[in-house]
């Protein structure tokens, strides 16, 4: 592999810029975290944080290493793919979870539950037939 001090300067620029955007993008995220004040709020802040900061990252590597190795060096997508895929699930798990402890503890502050829908048995008329 060759050093990064034979990088052309279009490509320094370009990988320049997505590491700033996409190390912006996680800072931002980590500063939501630390600034907003429920737990609900708290968990988007660094989960968009994370999938654009990463996105951003894995482009500049993508593009610093397809320079310096004068081949397509696209392995790094799957590290792009593995937390764009994991992140949200996470999200949503974390968020039922804590929905879930706060309406058994009965929190004002929580919204009920959807209201459960009436079974109606197989071939009997409901209100308004």
């Amino acid at each position: 592999m060759e050093h990064a001090s034979d990088l052309p300067a279009w490509a320094a620029l370009v990988v320049s810029f997505f590491l700033v955007a996409g190390a912006g993008l996680a800072l931002t995220g980590t500063i939501g975290f630390l600034r907003l004040p429920s737990f609900y709020e708290r968990i988007h802040a660094p989960t968009l944080g994370t999938s654009w900061g990463t996105g951003g990252i894995v482009m500049a590597s993508m593009i610093f290493f397809t320079v310096l190795a004068t081949r397509p060096v696209v392995h790094e997508i799957l590290i792009g793919i593995f937390v764009t895929v994991t992140t949200p699930v996470t999200l949503m798990l974390l968020a039922r979870a804590a929905l879930h402890r706060d309406r058994s503890e009965g929190n004002p502050e929580v919204p009920a539950g959807a209201p459960a829908e009436p079974e109606t048995a197989e071939g009997s008329p409901t209100a308004g037939e």
